[in-house]
C-alpha cells in the first residue's frame, strides 16, 4: 500500500504507456516547479539498490515519481521522492512505515522508506494497469465487475481496520486494476482527519462510481479532481432540486435491486454502516463469476419489497434488506436454509415454489433445492515438512511441526545467511509444505512470520514425493502455479492469501520463501504459524 500522507498515486495511460502519477491527476503547468540542483537523475542508484530508470511525473504536491528497478531482486518499483526534505518528507515516511505493517493482496505493497536528510523517498510496488477512475471513463462497469471491485476494496479495508488504522483516501483514483485483473487499494493517509466509518462510506462511493461513472461525494471531491483538469475531472452524481443523489438504478438500466440498495445504504448518513469485515463478507458472497447470470435486472424499482425473511449480515448491521427474488435468496443464506428444512414436508414442492428458502449456488439455477455451502472453518493439517531442494546437509528441517501447533511464539526458522537476502545466493528458496489430508475448498491461508521484509508465495500441487533432496527437487519442479490472489513481495509479519477458485479443491500447499529479512549477522526468517481456512 503506497504511503503518502498527501495526494494519491494511481496509474494512467499516456500514449500507450502505463504511468503512475500523483494525486490521481496528470501533471501540468499548475504543478509547482521542481528544484533541479542536486535532484535525482536517470541511472542514479539509491540506497545502493534502487536504480532510477525513468522520471514519470511530478505531482501537484511536489513529489517526484520515478519508475525504477530493484537491482538486487530485478523487479520494477515505483520510487516517490521529496526533494528537498522537511516536514512533508517526514510525514510521507511516517505514512510509509504505517502502511508497511498491513499485508494483503488487495493493498499495494510498500518495500522501503529512506530518509537522506536533504531528500526522502518511498519505494513501493509498481502496478501495470489503470485506476478505476480511468477504467470507468470508458463507461460504467457491469454489476458483476463493480461487485468484485467493491469486494476487493472492502477486503483491503478490513485488513487495515483490523490493525486499528484508517486508510483515509479511498476513491476511484486510488483503486487500481492491474493488467492481470488484480484490484489493489493505494495511498493511505495518516493525517488523522478520517475514520473507519468514512472509509466504509467511501466503498459506497466506489460502488456508485463503478456503476454510474459519477462521484456521489460532492462535499468531499477527489483530491486534485477539479473542473477543467481533463482526466482528473469526474462528474458529480445526478441530483434533484434538494441535492439528493439519484440511485444507480435511476441512472442506468440493469443494476440489480440488492446492489442498488447496498450502495445507497452505504451512502446514507442516517443508516449506520456495517464494519468493514462484515461488508467484505457480504460483497464476497455476492461476488460470483460474471457469466453466472444470477443478477436480478428486471424492473425499474429502486427498492425491493420486504420478504419478511431473516436479513443478511449486512442488513443486520444496519442496512436495508436486499431485493426479493434471486437476490433475496442470496441474502437468506444459512438462516433461510434452516427455516426451509423445518418447513419442508407434506406439499413440500408447492411450499417451496411459494416461498423458496434455499440459496442458489453459482452452478445451480435459482429455485432448485440444493445443499447449503459448507461453513468456513480452520482446516486440520495432517502433516507438515520443510522443503529444501538446494541444501546438501539438510540441517534446517527440524521444527516444522511448530508451524501448526497454534502457538505463534514458537515456530520453525532458517539458519542465518550472509551477504544477500536470497539465502546468500545459495538457494532459490525454501518452503513449508502442508498436507490437508484430503482435498478441500480453501478460502484463505495466513502465515505469521518472525520479522518484516520477507518475500513468499503460495503454490499448490498434486504430488507428494519423499522427503529427500531429490524428492524436494521433484516437488518444487511440479508445483508451478501460485494460487490465491497474486501476492507480491511485501513487508510485514502476517501474509494473507485469499481469492481462491471456489470450484477447485486443494490437498497439498507449499508456502515458498524467496527472500529473507535482515537479522543480526545476516538474513534469517522464522515461520511462526500457518493456518488454512476453508471447507
Amino acid at each position: 500500500m503506497p504511503s503518502s500522507a498527501g495526494p494519491s498515486i494511481d496509474t494512467i495511460t499516456e500514449g500507450g504507456r502505463v504511468t503512475q502519477v500523483g494525486e490521481g491527476q496528470e501533471a501540468d503547468e499548475s504543478a509547482p516547479p521542481v528544484m533541479t540542483f542536486g535532484a535525482p537523475t536517470a541511472g542514479e542508484i539509491l540506497a545502493e539498490r534502487y536504480e532510477l530508470v525513468e522520471h514519470i511525473n511530478n505531482d501537484s504536491a511536489g513529489r517526484l515519481v520515478w519508475r525504477g528497478v530493484d537491482v538486487i531482486l530485478r523487479r520494477p518499483v515505483a520510487v516517490v521522492l521529496r526533494y528537498p526534505g522537511g516536514d512533508s518528507a517526514t510525514e510521507m515516511l511516517q505514512a510509509a512505515v504505517a502502511a508497511s505493517r498491513v499485508i494483503h493482496p488487495n493493498l499495494v505493497g510498500v518495500y522501503d522508506a529512506i530518509d537522506e536528510a536533504d531528500r526522502a523517498y518511498v519505494v513501493r510496488e509498481w502496478v501495470d494497469g489503470q485506476s478505476l477512475r480511468d477504467l470507468a471513463a470508458e463507461g460504467p462497469l457491469d454489476p458483476a465487475r463493480a461487485t468484485a471491485i467493491g469486494n476487493a476494496v472492502a477486503s483491503a479495508l478490513a485488513a487495515v481496520h483490523a490493525t486499528g488504522m484508517v486508510h483515509g483516501n479511498v476513491h476511484p483514483g486510488t483503486v487500481m486494476i492491474s493488467d492481470e485483473g488484480r484490484v489493489v487499494l493505494a495511498d493511505a493517509r495518516t493525517d488523522g482527519d478520517d475514520s473507519q466509518e468514512s472509509d466504509i462510506r467511501a466503498v459506497g462511493g466506489v460502488l456508485y462510481f463503478a456503476l454510474t461513472g459519477h462521484w456521489p461525494h460532492s462535499e468531499a471531491p477527489l483530491r486534485g479532481a477539479t473542473a477543467g483538469h481533463g482526466r482528473a475531472a469526474i462528474s458529480d452524481a445526478v441530483r434533484d432540486a434538494a441535492g439528493t443523489i439519484a440511485a444507480p438504478r435511476q441512472v442506468r438500466a440493469g443494476v440489480p435491486a440488492y446492489l442498488d440498495d447496498l450502495t445507497m445504504d452505504l451512502l446514507d448518513a442516517e443508516i449506520a454502516p456495517p464494519s468493514s469485515d462484515v461488508l467484505a463478507a457480504e460483497l464476497a458472497r455476492l461476488d460470483v463469476p460474471e457469466d453466472e447470470h444470477y443478477l436480478d435486472t428486471s424492473g425499474p424499482l429502486r427498492f425491493a419489497a420486504d420478504t419478511g425473511e431473516e436479513p443478511s449480515p449486512l442488513a443486520a448491521a444496519g442496512g436495508r434488506k436486499v431485493a426479493i427474488g434471486i437476490a433475496g435468496l442470496l441474502a437468506v443464506a444459512l438462516v433461510g436454509l434452516l427455516i426451509g428444512i423445518s418447513a419442508l414436508g407434506g406439499d413440500g414442492d408447492k411450499d417451496q415454489q411459494a416461498n423458496p428458502v434455499v440459496a442458489p449456488t453459482a452452478s445451480t439455477p435459482a429455485g432448485d433445492a440444493t445443499p447449503a455451502a459448507a461453513t468456513t472453518r480452520k482446516l486440520t493439517v495432517k502433516s507438515v515438512r520443510i522443503i529444501d531442494p538446494d541444501s546438501k546437509n539438510r540441517s534446517e528441517l527440524d521444527g516444522a511441526d511448530k508451524v501448526i501447533d497454534g502457538d505463534e511464539d514458537k515456530g520453525w526458522e532458517t539458519e542465518t545467511y550472509r551477504d544477500r537476502p536470497n539465502f546468500g545466493n545459495l538457494k532459490k528458496g525454501m518452503g513449508v509444505w502442508i498436507d490437508l489430508g484430503e482435498p478441500h475448498t480453501v478460502k484463505s491461508v495466513q502465515a505469521v512470520l518472525s520479522a518484516t521484509g520477507a518475500s513468499a508465495q503460495l503454490i499448490a500441487g498434486t504430488t507428494n514425493p519423499p522427503s529427500s533432496s531429490s524428492g524436494d527437487k521433484q516437488l518444487v519442479a511440479s508445483y508451478k502455479t501460485p494460487i490465491g490472489q497474486p501476492f507480491e513481495d511485501h513487508d510485514g509479519t502476517t501474509m494473507t492469501f485469499n481469492g481462491f477458485d471456489a470450484d477447485t479443491k486443494y490437498q497439498y500447499l507449499l508456502f515458498w520463501i524467496t527472500e529473507l529479512p535482515p537479522s543480526e549477522g545476516g538474513f534469517k526468517l522464522g515461520v511462526q504459524e500457518i493456518t488454512v481456512q476453508g471447507s
